[in-house]
């Protein structure tokens, strides 16, 4: 029996442009991802998402809305990623804490890194809904 994992992903948008960050360890190091994270026991998902974005990027984001759900196997474990629309707050400044790169990618550049295989579907939410322009 795999391990399950419940997950939210940040979808920080900027001017038609979305943040993704590449990961920096485990068995998905150099895979790209939305910034986000496990939902501890007892941890609604809005509050596992601005403490993750805490973490990871040592920002603060704004919840906009629920995007999607997206359920995803991969080999040694099962996740259920709960996707939400956000924007940094401040001046957009951040910092990253555990990842070993970021860009900001548009409708023409989206495709240009190597997105992991559960964000793939919610790339192609992303196009359809004109999050990235």
């Amino acid at each position: 029996m795999s391990r399950h994992l419940n997950v939210v992903a940040a979808i920080i948008e900027r001017d038609g442009s979305v943040l993704a960050t590449q990961r920096a360890t485990g068995s998905l190091a150099g895979g790209w991802e939305f910034p986000g994270g496990k939902v501890e026991p007892g941890e609604e998902p809005r509050e596992a998402l601005l403490r993750e974005i805490r973490e990871e990027l040592d920002a603060q984001v704004s919840i906009e809305r629920h995007v999607t759900d997206i359920d995803h196997a991969y080999d040694d474990f099962t996740l259920h990623l709960q996707c939400y629309l956000c924007h940094l707050e401040g001046d957009g400044a951040y910092t990253l804490m555990e990842h070993a790169d970021a860009r900001w990618l548009d409708a023409l550049s989206i495709d240009s890194v190597p997105w992991l295989p559960a964000d793939i579907a919610l790339i192609r939410r992303i196009k359809r809904e004109g999050i990235v322009r």
